[in-house]
């Protein structure tokens, strides 16, 4: 059982798992984030965690069909891969590594834990402060 094993009882995070019987680095956690049932996004999540000073990544993203050279020649590829679409907004990679210790996985959490029980008024403050800053924007013009 590792550290991350609290976050099982949040709502609409779902940490992969790994195959035991394969051989497994660990190199990268992986949580899948459920808005619909978070009521706040993976990229809502991952800004609280930067703000925490924890560097969580949003993981396969964008996905290869909206890199170069695949975008240029196959600029509708994202309609023919609905479920690849659909992951690169839902997960992201928590941080590892010997630096991370169970005190700091009890912090990472506890912050998701906060984040999820107060999913709706996040994700309202931030699209605000998003709002607010695209608003101040210089207009390329």
């Amino acid at each position: 059982m590792n550290g991350y094993e609290g976050l099982r009882s949040l709502p609409g995070l779902r940490l992969l798992s790994y195959d035991e019987g394969e051989k497994c680095n660990y190199q990268y956690i992986v949580l899948e984030v459920d808005a619909a049932l978070t009521r706040v996004s993976r990229d809502d999540l991952v800004r609280v965690l930067w703000a925490e000073n924890v560097l969580a990544r949003r993981y396969f993203y964008p996905g290869c069909h909206r890199m170069e050279p695949y975008r240029s020649c196959y600029p509708q590829a994202g309609l023919a891969l609905p479920v690849t679409e659909q992951l690169a907004e839902r997960v992201l990679a928590l941080p590892t590594g010997t630096a991370v210790g169970p005190e700091q996985i009890a912090v990472i959490c506890q912050i998701l834990g906060t984040a999820v029980s107060q999913g709706a008024v996040i994700h309202q403050r931030l699209s605000a402060s998003e709002a607010k800053a695209w608003s101040r924007a210089p207009d390329p013009d």
